[in-house]
């Protein structure tokens, strides 16, 4: 089979703090171990955004972002066995090879085994599979799902049900599987419990969602932008609040309300001195604290160790503790039988040429 390079639109971040740019793009065949897609749906998310302006360590210009994404298998490389073309699947920000001590060990998602070249905004030979007027274009979280079709590694991809919207599941390739899984997974939020979700967007919406399907008998949601309070409650949130209607730090307020403190507590914005709040909004001798948000490079937690002494747990999570590969088809199946929502968490559907407006939707809170 004699592969051809395709020619395609695709949003460059030609350098930090710019808008994207629609250019059109060369996407080179896949190697040996990797898939070419044609992406029919991408969401945006605040990592990219964080990338984009340039706050993140990692990042590397220009560059095709996007890593919330869904489409259909164009061709394959050599050695590749688990996808053919024509399958529909979800692209892999977290792969699963099944090999390295990551993937053997049950405690973790975490694989390893592309992370090095991944992070450095490449494929895993060391190579980009992207082009544009000339200049070679850095891949972005193993997944680059801001272009019309984008090549990934074998192991960064997860064959779903065919018959599943690509629209609404792209969001499973991050934010709702990433929210869900903190408070199924990493919480392991039990029957009964009360729960307190600092940051009500897409991802506290997904642990509001998981800690509902858990059995959680009282969900605080914790916002400053008050009109996201009735969708929290759309998904199960019992009550919400906003540190600036109180005098006191907000954790105090919850420990006043919950008789003493939260038995779950997350942290779903990415701000060093939320997950301070939310950890000491936790009740002493057994509460729990899971950090979801991505704070930025350099930051540091605090905390008195006296917290921890008496009973406390600081947990973190990445992917919602899913192992890819194997727990995004199920995540699919849970949606297509009404298990877990997805459609709801769409507010705008948009045109690919209208990219930057998704992010001014996302920046206002909209």
């Amino acid at each position: 089979v004699v592969f051809q390079v395709i020619k395609c639109k695709a949003a460059v971040a030609w350098e930090a703090g710019k808008p994207l740019s629609l250019e059109e793009v060369e996407v080179a065949p896949p190697k040996a171990h990797e898939v070419r897609i044609k992406i029919v749906a991408t969401a945006v998310c605040h990592t990219d955004a964080y990338t984009l302006s340039g706050a993140d360590p990692e990042g590397c210009f220009p560059v095709i972002l996007g890593h919330e994404g869904a489409g259909i298998v164009e061709s394959v490389g050599e050695e590749v066995t688990k996808v053919k073309p024509g399958d529909t699947v979800i692209p892999l920000y977290i792969p699963q090879c099944g090999e390295c001590k990551f993937c053997k060990n049950p405690k973790t998602n975490l694989c390893q085994k592309i992370r090095i070249t991944q992070g450095k905004g490449l494929m895993p030979d060391g190579s980009s599979r992207f082009t544009c007027r000339g200049k070679q274009i850095y891949h972005f979280m193993g997944t680059s799902t801001f272009s019309e079709y984008t090549v990934v590694a074998d192991i960064s991809v997860a064959k779903i049900d065919a018959a599943a919207p690509l629209d609404k599941v792209c969001l499973l390739g991050c934010g709702i599987s990433t929210g869900y899984g903190a408070a199924v997974n990493t919480a392991k939020v039990e029957p009964g419990s009360i729960c307190a979700v600092f940051g009500l967007g897409g991802v506290g919406l997904a642990v509001i969602m998981g800690c509902k399907v858990a059995g959680a008998s009282r969900i605080i949601g914790i916002d400053l932008n008050k009109n996201k309070y009735a969708k929290a409650k759309e998904f199960g949130a019992t009550e919400c609040i906003s540190p600036q209607d109180f005098q006191k730090p907000i954790q105090e307020v919850l420990v006043e309300m919950t008789d003493g403190g939260v038995d779950y507590s997350f942290e779903c914005i990415g701000n060093v001195g939320v997950m301070r709040a939310a950890l000491e909004a936790c009740h002493k001798g057994w509460g729990v604290s899971v950090i979801v948000g991505v704070a930025a490079a350099g930051q540091e937690i605090s905390t008195r160790p006296f917290q921890l002494v008496t009973g406390r747990t600081w947990k973190g999570t990445a992917f919602g503790g899913w192992k890819s590969v194997d727990s995004v088809p199920k995540l699919v199946t849970d949606y297509m039988s009404k298990k877990i929502k997805v459609d709801e968490f769409v507010t705008h559907t948009l045109p690919f040429d209208k990219i930057n407006e998704a992010f001014e939707l996302m920046h206002t809170g909209k």
